[in-house]
């Protein structure tokens, strides 16, 4: 049971973080969900689409697999999926934290500031990071099969985005991109 409540808890407080990050930009009036809409070619298109239904499927599917599965991993295997949880909810509210009014769901059409401090100076990509860590997470927690393909899924198209974004950026803010790109790895570390 303690898995179970651990689990809702850690899903909980990552998504509470999403939400209010764009109810409070919303009031600044800043549109923030901007996946899959808008001029973009239509390969990012796609990529943001398909991100958008992988990432609403990840959650219910998480959030069944805590009530549904039986037949649980070990329990060091379990800590590990809470220790991965807790780390995907600090990257990801640093994440938030550090991009102030610049953060995006998707490829912004208008120009945003590029942030490169916080958590930012040891990874491009902190919110992306939180997202895998918490599907890796429940995966621990709560393995099945349908659990895994959808995370495994949603990672795929969140690379790929990620992808996507690097080349916005660099058209964006060209050297000062590509310097920060030079030093901070796409995932975590300093180079």
């Amino acid at each position: 049971m303690i898995f179970k409540i651990t689990a809702l808890m850690i899903l909980t407080v990552f998504y509470t973080f999403y939400f209010v990050k764009i109810i409070i930009q919303k009031r600044q009036s800043i549109r923030t969900t901007q996946l899959g809409v808008g001029n973009k070619a239509e390969k990012v298109l796609l990529i943001e689409r398909t991100l958008s239904i992988a990432n609403m499927l990840a959650p219910v599917i998480s959030v069944c697999s805590i009530f549904i599965v039986q037949k649980y991993p070990a329990d060091p295997v379990r800590v590990t999926g809470i220790a991965a949880g807790v780390i995907a909810v600090i990257f990801f509210a640093a994440a938030t934290i550090a991009m102030k009014s610049s953060w995006r769901v998707g490829i912004p059409e208008e120009k945003t500031s590029l942030i490169t401090s916080g958590i930012y100076n040891w990874s491009r990509n902190p919110a992306y990071v939180g997202f895998d860590l918490l599907y890796l997470s429940v995966c621990l927690m709560f393995f099945n099969i349908p659990l895994m393909i959808i995370s495994i899924w949603a990672a795929v198209m969140l690379h790929l985005q990620i992808i996507q974004e690097e080349i916005h950026l660099h058209n964006m803010c060209g050297t000062e991109y590509d310097e920060y790109k030079e030093r901070t790895m796409r995932y975590f570390g300093r180079r």
